[in-house]
């Protein structure tokens, strides 16, 4: 099938809290990729890590407060309408319903594209989507026989690809990314120092407002 429109990223995690590693990162796709938008997820449930320590309703609202008037990027709540454990190949099964023609791609990084196998049907997400493997600049990691296998058989090179068809292929991109992560905001916060430059302003009104992290 030829697909006429730019595609849409997809971008799920815990954004406990997000910060400006991962909205850098989803500037740079949008911008690279020529995409049509990229939905913000925050995970409901995630099954394979432990709970956020903040509530999805306030995760959702710390996303929305960082995209604010932010070309290109939208906050999706819809794993957070769903009752049960935020498994991404419902998540991408939900979103094809929506967009039956339309190019999807699974945006990920290279941990946790190495880390598959140990998700909930893991197969099954290339049929939904694309994925776009991230990987940073002359980081090479060892990879297991399966996702070796998995990598042979649907990577392309090519961006058009991910335009041409609706799922399938995987592509990687080398991106410089901000060494910035979560665990090191919530951290600081816990020890009463400032996150500032972390961490969009906005959320961090938000977060003081609700005393999280404490």
């Amino acid at each position: 099938m030829t697909v006429q429109q730019k595609p849409i990223g997809i971008l799920g995690g815990t954004f406990d809290p997000i910060h400006h590693g991962h909205l850098r990162l989803a500037i740079e796709l949008y911008e690279r990729l020529d995409l049509d938008r990229i939905h913000l997820i925050p995970s409901a449930y995630p099954p394979h890590r432990e709970q956020p320590s903040a509530s999805a309703e306030l995760r959702l609202a710390m996303v929305q407060a960082a995209i604010a008037g932010v070309e290109g990027l939208v906050a999706d709540d819809r794993e957070l309408r769903r009752a049960a454990p935020s498994y991404m190949v419902d998540t991408l099964c939900s979103l094809r319903e929506e967009f039956p023609e339309r190019s999807l791609c699974l945006i990920l990084g290279m941990d946790a594209f190495m880390g598959l196998p140990h998700w909930h049907q893991w197969e099954r997400l290339i049929e939904y989507a694309h994925l776009v493997i991230v990987q940073r600049l002359g980081k090479l990691l060892p990879m297991s026989e399966v996702i070796r296998d998995f990598l042979n058989t649907h990577q392309v090179t090519e961006l058009h690809e991910l335009e041409r068809r609706t799922a399938g292929a995987i592509f990687i991109q080398e991106i410089p990314m901000l060494t910035i992560s979560a665990t090191q905001i919530r951290a600081l916060l816990s020890m009463g120092k400032n996150p500032c430059y972390l961490l969009p302003e906005h959320v961090l009104k938000l977060i003081n407002t609700h005393q999280l992290y404490r």
